[in-house]
């Protein structure tokens, strides 16, 4: 996020945006380490199970994947257009749009939770007898899928959290058409939660 404003001796008020963008992009960059070493983990396991991984994708439902890509690529428009309004002095428009990307941040996890509740049904779960029962491969197929979407699961909550301040700022005016670095911010965050996704979709639910 951006630097709180400072005052000068001369009473004028001073924000380094250039300087809050900088630090966002570096947090983003720690981010993409992070769930980058998890893909290059992935991609060694798969190469030493390339068939156990094919079976247990089968296990995912790709129709539920891909209404989840639509549901974060949309959400990715609507925070885009957010900062947009912004720009453009409309206020109420603004809110609209982050407050929308918000429902659809919730409609994605909701995906996820009836996901995730008929994978347990099944007793597919991390130490479940049925898992343990299953190839080495599968296994580790499983624990990478929960792990991994459950990290990005966690990440679309913060990035809830942080949309929802922001519409608290844009409502009370210390987000505006003249100072919206914060909502930018936000924005980027949103978007790197939507670019992993593009990344886990093929990797758990496509590549069969």
């Amino acid at each position: 996020m951006s630097t709180p404003d400072t005052v000068s001796a001369h009473g004028l008020v001073h924000r380094d945006d250039a300087g809050s963008r900088l630090g966002m992009w570096l947090f983003l960059f720690s981010e993409l380490v992070l769930f980058g070493g998890m893909f290059i983990v992935y991609a060694v396991y798969r190469s030493i199970h390339p068939q156990d991984f094919k079976l247990a994708a089968e296990e995912l439902d790709t129709m539920v994947g891909t209404v989840n890509t639509i549901i974060l690529l949309t959400s990715s428009l609507t925070v885009a257009m957010s900062i947009t309004a912004t720009a453009k002095g409309q206020k109420k428009l603004s809110i609209g749009l982050v407050g929308i990307t918000i429902i659809l941040a919730l409609a994605f996890l909701v995906n996820k939770y009836f996901e995730w509740s008929h994978k347990f049904e099944h007793g597919i779960y991390p130490g479940s007898p049925e898992l343990l029962n299953k190839s080495q491969g599968e296994i580790l197929y499983f624990g990478l899928y929960y792990v991994m979407t459950g990290l990005h699961a966690l990440h679309v909550i913060i990035g809830m959290t942080i949309l929802a301040f922001l519409m608290v700022f844009l409502a009370r005016g210390s987000v505006h058409r003249d100072s919206y670095v914060k909502l930018e911010a936000g924005a980027l965050y949103w978007h790197l939660v939507d670019v992993i996704w593009i990344f886990l979709f093929p990797l758990f639910y496509l590549l069969h």
